[in-house]
Order: C-alpha cells, then sequence, then structure tokens
C-alpha cells in the first residue's frame, strides 16, 4: 500500500510526533512518505522513513488567501510526480491546520484528516486573540465540511458530532499509536544529565494552552524538597514566568530532548495542566514506563486514559489549589500505573490496522 502523511512540520510537537510513530510501525510493510510543508525538523527521523519537504521555509503563510491557489497547485504537482514515481497512492493522512487548508481545497483523493485537539478550546484560545485569528481559525475547521476525519480520542469525536461547526462525511476515533517497548528501552537509557534528588516532571511546549502559570502555581504549595523539570522549549521564558510564582530555584529546564523516556521514568510524578489536549501522548507515555500521572480533567482525553483507580488523580481544569492536592496524592500513594487499561488499546500495531481499514 502507498501512503502519504502530510504535515505542518516536524517540529517538537506532539502530533508530529504521533505520526513518526505511525509511520515507523506502516513503513514495516507499506510505502509510507512523510511530506512536511515546513523544511523545519526537530524530530530524529528515522533511516527507514522517507522525508519530503514542500516548501524551503516555515511556510507559515502558506494558506493565506493570497497564497493559497498556489500552495495547493504546488501540493497537487507533488502529488502527480509522486504517483508517476510510485503508483496510485492509497492512503493520504492530513495533519493540523495548514495542511488541512491545503488538501481540503485541492483534488487529491483518498485523503482523512486527523483531528488532535478539541475545536472548540481551539477557537476559544483564538477568540482571545482577536477577530482575525478566530475568523481564520474558524475558516479552517469549516474547511472540513464534507471530509472524512479520523478523532484522535471519544471526546473529540463527540464534540464534532454535538456541534454545528463542522458536518464531516465520515468519522471515526483511532488512538494515537505507541511503541511501548521501544518507550521501554530508551527509559532506561543512562543520561547524567539527570538529577539525582527527587523531582517531577512535566512535558510540552511553552503555550497558553499548556497552562504553566497552574503549574507554577501547584508547585510553589508543594514540599520545597521537590525539584521541577520542564522538558520544553523557550527556557528563558520558563524562568521568568517561574520567577513570578517564586520557584525559579526548583525549577530544571533541560530543553529539547530527543530522549524523553529517561526523564520521564526517573521522576516521583508526571504533571499535566492542560486547558485542553485531543489526546494526550505524554500521560500514556508516562504510565508506559510506571510513572505516576496526575493531570487537569481538561477537553480531551484525560479521562479516557486515567480510568478505574487512576481516575483520582483527576484535577479540574485551571484550579492550582485542586492540582497541588492531587499531586500531593499521587506522591503519597505512589499508585501501581503499570497495568493502567488505556496501554491495552494505543499498541503501535493495533492502531497501524486501524489507520489501514480506512483504506476499505
Amino acid at each position: 500500500m502507498n501512503i502519504v502523511i502530510v504535515i505542518d512540520s516536524l517540529a517538537g510537537g506532539g502530533a508530529e510526533k504521533v505520526m513518526l510513530t505511525l509511520a515507523q510501525q506502516l513503513i514495516k510493510a507499506h510505502s509510507v512518505t512523510i511530506l512536511s510543508l515546513a523544511n523545519k525538523y526537530e524530530y530524529t527521523i528515522p533511516a527507514c522513513i522517507k522525508v519530503e519537504s514542500l516548501f524551503t521555509d516555515k511556510a507559515t503563510k502558506v494558506d493565506r488567501f493570497w497564497k493559497i491557489n498556489k500552495s495547493v497547485a504546488k501540493l497537487e504537482a507533488w502529488f502527480n510526480k509522486k504517483q508517476k514515481q510510485t503508483g496510485p497512492i492509497d492512503l493520504v493522512l492530513s495533519n493540523l491546520d495548514r495542511s488541512n487548508n491545503l488538501l481540503a481545497k485541492s483534488q487529491i483523493k483518498n485523503v482523512h484528516f486527523v483531528m488532535h485537539n478539541s475545536v472548540n478550546a481551539e477557537l476559544a484560545r483564538q477568540k482571545k486573540l482577536g477577530p482575525l485569528s478566530y475568523h481564520y481559525l474558524k475558516k479552517s475547521k469549516q474547511n472540513l465540511n464534507g471530509k472524512s476525519l479520523v478523532c484522535v480520542s471519544k471526546g473529540v469525536e463527540h464534540e464534532i458530532t454535538q456541534g454545528r461547526l463542522i458536518s464531516p462525511s465520515a468519522i471515526t476515533t483511532i488512538y494515537n499509536p505507541f511503541n511501548l517497548e521501544d518507550i521501554k528501552r530508551l527509559s532506561n537509557e543512562v543520561n547524567a544529565q539527570i538529577p539525582q534528588s527527587p523531582y517531577i516532571i512535566h512535558v510540552g511546549r511553552l503555550a497558553k494552552q499548556k497552562r504553566h502559570d497552574i503549574l507554577f502555581a501547584a508547585f510553589a504549595k508543594l514540599d520545597k524538597k521537590y525539584k521541577l523539570v520542564l522538558l520544553c522549549n523557550k527556557p528563558s521564558k520558563a524562568f521568568k514566568l517561574a520567577k513570578a510564582h517564586g520557584i525559579e530555584e526548583q525549577l530544571i529546564v533541560p530543553g529539547f530532548e530527543q530522549n524523553p523516556y529517561n526523564w520521564i521514568k526517573q521522576a516521583e510524578a508526571l504533571v499535566l495542566s492542560s486547558d485542553f489536549e485531543g489526546l494526550p501522548t505524554v500521560l500514556i507515555e508516562a504510565l508506559a514506563v510506571g510513572t505516576p500521572v496526575v493531570s487537569t480533567n481538561c477537553t480531551f482525553g484525560p479521562s479516557e486514559i486515567l480510568t478505574n483507580d487512576l481516575a483520582k488523580y483527576l484535577a479540574p481544569v485551571g484550579n492550582s489549589d485542586e492540582l497541588a492536592a492531587k499531586i500531593e496524592l499521587v506522591l503519597n500513594t505512589k499508585p501501581n500505573v503499570a497495568n493502567a487499561d488505556i496501554l491495552q488499546k494505543v499498541t503501535a500495531d493495533q492502531v497501524a490496522k486501524q489507520y489501514l481499514a480506512l483504506c476499505g
């Protein structure tokens, strides 16, 4: 089978990591190419995966009204050339707004659009940034009317089917794929940078959605013996925000790590403080290496990951007092998370089969 995965970039983000994991699984039996709009890679690309760039820059404006027709023509030309080289393309997976906008306007066939986040929460965030940002994102979502959607959580699917903004031609949920054995192996790698003193960890880019302000406010209420490790971009901005909460001396920010799993494994707990997600990958990765987690019960994903006994480690969104209480609870109870139900549903092999089934 001939498969193309289209994505805005391969910068260090969750959707990018998910698609690289999926490609690694699919490549075992199929031809897979990742087409990145931007010429920007932060992840190490496995040698077995073919990656091409459509543009030579960051491609941040390629879907704006004054450029989109030329961008779509360039995209269609790439696909035409690809099909002449390799034959018909059986499956195209589109990821993130710029890629979605180009593919939605194109004549390219067999496209399925992967929905990585809560649509309503994204729109609410953009509304605060002003009418132009809001209109752009709303139009981007409306471009998906009549398209086939793949949601990364049941919560995202339910939101779309119950809402009025997008009327897809088809919609399904496929959880993100995880190479659990690889994650466990990498979690045992030695890294001299990892502190020996007890620490709590947060993994995620420094963005409003991730609510580092709530994380820092909660951490300020905890015992001072703990350090807080942030695996994120923009370290200087992180320290500035931490200083406002009086915790800058406890903060460790090594920056973007190709292998975050040994950092996660050696943490006392991993904390997610987001306002919204789609299916937060890092929670599942932490469970896979046996690290307890605390999360805001945001839309969507955490309540599908932390089920049964683990549900008590969910905190209300935007409440630093409750988040601090849940962190203290997990530190005191040290739950065994190795057999979390979600780990049986997200193996890369199982998820890849579900994506291949989209071809009918």
